[in-house]
């Protein structure tokens, strides 16, 4: 249960979930059990990666990696297309929207 506890804390703290999301079911909490899984949402469940040409569950703003260089990607929240670009006022390659 202290198992649980800390990887909520840890997910909450790096705003992957909602913290209303967090809290346990108050049959688990008396009866010592697991508790059961916790449904947080599509992008929670989205993982940066690449699909042929294009990327999914980008970060917008952040910086890109070499192989997304003059790529399309997808936000993993808003689902709103960006572009790995570079530019002289910011020098690095970073999701800039489309």
């Amino acid at each position: 249960m202290l198992k649980n506890l800390l990887v909520s804390a840890a997910l909450v703290g790096s705003a992957l979930i909602a913290p209303a999301a967090v809290a346990l079911p108050a049959s688990a909490a008396t009866l010592g059990a697991q508790a059961p899984a916790v449904s947080v949402g599509a992008h929670a469940a989205c993982q940066y990666r690449q699909d042929k040409q294009v990327w999914r569950c980008i970060t917008p703003g952040a910086f890109c990696p070499k192989a997304a260089r003059g790529k399309y990607g997808y936000a993993k929240v808003t689902n709103r297309k960006y572009r790995c670009l570079y530019k002289n006022s910011d020098p690095y390659w970073r999701w800039r929207r489309a």
